[in-house]
């Protein structure tokens, strides 16, 4: 796909999309990064509903030590992997608490290194709280991206790779966003809504209809 496609899409996008941004709702740096973790193979929505409690008696790693892993699976066990996820907050709430003074890092290779975080939770992490040019390549935009042909990607690393040296500067940090909001409201999975689609005229997608 062309620069100036890339570009078109984006554009039209973000007239759809006025205004994207996370639907993930968290209180700090720790509880955003919880959350996104959480999101993985799960709706933000259902993030959402098992973190409202959750939050209200802890909002820091110290606080998620205290709680203890068998609590904590007691708040998230409508989500998907919850036994993993919750073993894996512990263990990432111990080492930000004794290596990083109990602040999550900012460095994506640090951000790694917690157990449970991989490319994409950093990348959503770094973009979200410090507004870097990330773009996260989620179910969503893995499958927008490589449908609609802006890449043409096997892997979401790969396709974030690809993604982050070809779209335009000015679209890098609203990207993730609105290529999510695209996939789950019209570039659906099973039935895209091509009739509604905004980007249609620049959608290379070989099996489009209108």
């Amino acid at each position: 796909m062309q620069l100036r496609v890339i570009n078109n899409v984006f554009k039209e996008l973000s007239r759809k999309y006025p205004k994207p941004k996370t639907e993930l709702i968290s209180i700090n740096h720790y509880t955003f990064l919880i959350s996104v973790m959480l999101s993985a193979q799960a709706t933000d929505i259902s993030v959402n509903k098992a973190t409202k409690a959750l939050f209200k008696i802890v909002k820091n790693p110290k606080q998620m030590i205290d709680l203890g892993e068998k609590k904590l699976k007691k708040y998230i066990k409508s989500i998907g992997l919850f036994n993993s996820k919750a073993k894996n907050i512990i263990a990432l709430s111990k080492i930000i608490v004794d290596k990083y003074n109990n602040k999550v890092p900012k460095e994506f290779n640090q951000l790694i290194s917690l157990p449970g975080i991989g490319n994409k939770t950093a990348s959503v992490f770094q973009n979200v709280i410090y507004g870097m040019p990330r773009i996260a390549v989620d179910t969503h935009v893995f499958r927008v991206v490589n449908r609609i042909g802006i890449v043409s990607s096997k892997t979401a690393d790969l396709t974030q790779k690809k993604l982050e040296k070809i779209v335009p500067k000015k679209w890098l940090i609203t990207a993730h966003h609105l290529l999510i909001l695209h996939g789950r409201n019209v570039c659906k999975s099973q039935n895209p809504l091509c009739n509604k689609c905004t980007i249609f005229y620049n959608c290379e997608y070989q099996l489009k209809k209108r």
